[in-house]
């Protein structure tokens, strides 16, 4: 008897020694990347209590750790905590203006800079805790809650959750929770993409481990690496060395490659694609242990083009900069990885939903809760074999939204899943990955996941038009419509009613920033009403067509639906109410016979009759009668 008690007592001291306090929250965010700051910043901000776990010491992802100071599109689409990264940069530096110092992007900034920036956001939120240099060791879900247990600093900690949204670079949560997912390539018969292969492979995107040099103003060339071959990097740009590129026609003078990412006070971001320090490796399924020693190849590789810049170049008073990372190797934290797991989502977004979002089986377009406007960017440069593979440099689309269903996994409760992890094809990942896309889809994850712990319901159960109302009030986008910015009075009613497909946009592809528009300074023609039936199938005013639709006769069509909904407004209260909208919105004299425009009906449309909240959507974009 005294042995067993002897015994128990031991496992006991064992356990509390190990194992600390238990720590409750409604939310758990998984990773402090670009999608998991935004996460835990809006779920904080609706009120409810929130926890990010992030591995190393900086909080931003790519953004920061990866050291990928650039940033990818969506200059005109400032969504959100997206924006407000933006803006707080520009603040820091003394204006847009002063970001524009590298001439691959419109935002660049030094990595430091941008993490001190997202933990000033974090530390704002009274309802969100941040525990740097925490990794989940494992997950357990039962009785409807989460409990992971975390190894932070020597000991472990034991969280319990309602919901986990795995923010992390590879989609390692997704798979720890049973979650079914998709490697590489899918086929063309499998996405009925055109430009996908004919079979699937296993094939993901080169990563990169980014370098950000200093200019020194004196000698600072490195020794030479021991297994160090110029011919690696010959091609990089125009020199002496290069003798057959494998990009021929894509090929620039040093000058020219070395300023495509220059920061802010005399640094240089080190992110070349063309035979620089992209480096191919597949991650994705390798251990922790094997991961950091397939790492140390990448840093490896980039180390020798520091080299060949430094060396062959002459650049040698440029070296790595020493007041970036403080890391042993001056290297950042982590690799960019422009690749991860994908998820099988509740929908599966495709380049087809991007190039004719109105043409596909499902209206995902009315569920969207991010914007992006990049072309489809694929790095395979160091694949061996990459000329087998599809080209998708730069493959152009139009600016598009991302559906919320991406977010959600089939047949896991209590999950959402962010960054790069989420239910796209291949293909359509390589504009989905960028920075402001992948902070705006944490920002849906934080959203989507506060509704669902406040309304007590499942994730795949909780209002899509709840959620997109959560993004439209933060100042985010549900479509990329670039007729007005966030702060004009008709931003809200252009998105929600482009969301119900009543008045449908127009996207074309355009270099490397997209664009799309609801047209809104158009005069409206009757053929362009026909998304009104969809939503009020009584409707069924005759109208001539591509006619143009006057004044009076919007308001014709506006009371035709006000009877067939059982609304109780006379026509005189219409009447009135249409010159109250007319005037709130500053639409000039009240002429009945004035062809009005597609702006000016559909926020009539959304004033009067609020159809984006009175008939609701499904994650499919089906309207729920």
């Amino acid at each position: 008897m005294k042995k067993r008690f002897l015994l128990y007592l031991y496992l006991m001291i064992f356990v509390f020694t190990k194992v600390s306090a238990q720590e409750s929250v409604d939310i758990l965010v998984v990773g402090g990347g670009a999608s998991g700051v935004a996460a835990g910043i809006q779920s904080a901000r609706m009120g409810t209590k929130t926890l990010i776990l992030e591995e190393t010491k900086w909080l931003g992802g790519m953004l920061t750790s990866a050291g990928v100071s650039a940033i990818d599109g969506n200059y005109n689409l400032p969504a959100g905590i997206w924006g407000e990264f933006k803006d707080a940069l520009a603040t820091y530096y003394g204006g847009l203006d002063s970001l524009k110092t590298g001439w691959v992007s419109n935002v660049l900034f030094e990595p430091s800079v941008g993490n001190k920036i997202l933990h000033r956001f974090t530390a704002k939120e009274k309802n969100l805790k941040v525990w740097m240099q925490s990794t989940v060791k494992s997950v357990i879900r039962k009785d409807g809650f989460w409990k992971v247990y975390v190894n932070k600093g020597q000991s472990t900690k034991l969280v319990q959750a309602k919901i986990i949204i795995d923010a992390t670079e590879l989609g390692d949560i997704a798979k720890l929770c049973g979650v079914k997912y998709d490697v590489g390539m899918e086929s063309r018969k499998e996405t009925n993409e055109s430009v996908a292969p004919e079979t699937s492979n296993d094939i993901v995107q080169d990563i990169t481990y980014v370098a950000i040099l200093k200019d020194y103003g004196k000698d600072v060339t490195i020794p030479c690496p021991k297994d160090y071959d110029p011919r690696e990097f010959a091609c990089c740009c125009v020199n002496q060395l290069c003798t057959h590129s494998l990009e021929p026609n894509n090929r620039w003078p040093k000058e020219k490659m070395i300023s495509y990412g220059k920061l802010p006070n005399n640094k240089y971001m080190i992110n070349w694609p063309m035979e620089g320090n992209d480096f191919y490796v597949n991650l994705i399924e390798m251990s922790p242990d094997q991961r950091q020693e397939a790492l140390k190849l990448a840093k490896n590789h980039t180390m020798n083009f520091i080299y060949f810049i430094q060396h062959e170049l002459g650049y040698k008073t440029l070296g790595l900069a020493d007041d970036e990372y403080p890391t042993a190797d001056k290297l950042p934290f982590i690799p960019y990885h422009r690749e991860s797991r994908r998820i099988h989502g509740l929908v599966r977004f495709t380049l087809n939903d991007v190039t004719d979002p109105y043409a596909q089986p499902q209206n995902l377009y009315r569920t969207d809760i991010a914007v992006g406007d990049y072309p489809v960017d694929h790095h395979h440069n160091h694949y061996n074999g990459q000329e087998k593979l599809p080209n998708l440099h730069f493959h152009p689309v139009p600016s598009f939204g991302l559906p919320l269903g991406t977010l959600i996994p089939k047949n896991v409760e209590g999950l959402i899943v962010a960054e790069k992890s989420i239910s796209v094809s291949n293909i359509i990942n390589g504009t989905t990955r960028l920075q402001p896309v992948v902070m705006q889809i944490g920002q849906a994850a934080g959203a989507l996941a506060s509704i669902a712990v406040s309304e007590n319901v499942q994730i795949k159960d909780a209002d899509v038009r709840d959620v997109q109302n959560a993004i439209l009030n933060a100042k985010g986008y549900l479509l990329p419509y670039l007729d007005v910015d966030v702060n004009h009075p008709a931003f809200k009613p252009f998105q929600r009613i482009g969301s119900t497909g009543i008045l449908k946009g127009t996207g074309k592809s355009i270099g490397w920033s997209n664009q799309t528009w609801l047209r809104a300074d158009t005069v409206l023609l009757s053929s362009e009403l026909k998304g009104l039936k969809e939503v009020y199938p009584m409707f069924d005013y005759k109208m001539k067509e591509n006619e143009p639709i006057t004044l009076q006769k919007a308001i014709d069509i506006l009371g035709e639906i006000v009877m067939g909904t059982g609304l109780k407004l006379s026509k005189k209260d219409l009447f009135d109410k249409v010159a109250e909208i007319w005037e709130k919105f500053g639409y000039g004299k009240f002429d009945l016979q004035k062809n009005i425009s597609r702006g000016e009906m559909a926020v009539l449309i959304d004033q009067l009759l609020d159809p984006f909240d009175n008939v609701k959507v499904d994650m499919v974009g089906q309207f729920i009668q």
